[in-house]
Order: structure tokens, then sequence, then C-alpha cells
């Protein structure tokens, strides 16, 4: 008798529970199967278009991207896939948090939209009101918060 594996065995690649989740906070009023792409102006600095797109494999980096975005829209954060390679965000990875604990990356590939995360809580109001200030001084140094 031959010994039949064990384990689990998926039927399909798509939907699996076992999948990396991957989040992208903004302001910006999307919908499942948008693209988000580069291009565009940025939500920081100086606004330039973008080389880059951000996500984030945390919903807490997520709520901080959709809380410092700017604009004027409602605060989203999306559940996002990504079409092509990641690499880890520069701008936190090792130059503000040893490796890459917030779990940020970045793709000059789109990201497919699938759905939104609707019910999640901001910061703390003085958290926020602080890192606004933080990333406001270092803007005027010339510091920006993006860099390609």
């Amino acid at each position: 008798m031959e010994k039949q594996p064990t384990g689990l065995v998926l039927e399909t690649p798509y939907q699996s529970p076992f999948r990396q989740t991957y989040f992208h906070g903004t302001r910006a009023d999307l919908a499942p199967g948008d693209l988000v792409e580069t291009g565009i102006a940025s939500n920081y600095g100086q606004h330039k278009k973008a080389k880059y797109i951000y996500l984030t494999a945390t919903l807490d980096a997520a709520i901080w991207g959709a809380e410092l975005a700017s604009g004027d829209g409602r605060e989203r954060i999306y559940l996002v896939e990504p079409t092509g390679p990641l690499e880890d965000d520069p701008n936190v990875t090792d130059k503000k948090f040893p490796g890459n604990p917030t779990m940020s990356y970045r793709s000059k590939h789109p990201f497919k939209v699938v759905g939104e995360v609707t019910l999640w809580h901001g910061h703390k109001p003085e958290q926020l009101q602080a890192m606004k200030e933080w990333l406001a001084r270092l803007n005027e140094q010339g510091i920006e918060a993006i860099e390609d």
C-alpha cells in the first residue's frame, strides 16, 4: 500500500489563508481592481512624481501612512497585492530601525487593490502631532521623508 502524504494540499494558488497580507495607507479613493502605481504625486515631501510605491505587512505602519498622507480625502487603508518584486523600504530599514520591523516595502510595479480595511483606530492625537512635528523639523532641515 502506498503511503499518502500528509499536510495541506491547496487546489488553487489564489486567496490562500497563508498568503502574506499587505496594506497601503493613503487618502486616495480606490476600489477593488484599481492599481496603485508610480508616476503620480507623492503623498509626502515635495510631492514629486513617485518613483516607488509603498506597502507594509503591518497594520500600524499602514495607519501611519493613511494619517500622514497629504490631501483632504478620508484616511483609508487598502489590502493590496503586489504585481512585481518588492524591496525593503530604505527610508526605514536600517536607517531608522535595525532590520525591517515595520515590514515596509517598496516597488516600481503596481499594487492591485483587493479590499479595504474599514475598522481600524488611528494613533492618539498627541502621537500623531508629535510625528507631524518631527517630519516638519526634518523638512526645515531639507531632509526628505521619502528618499528615492
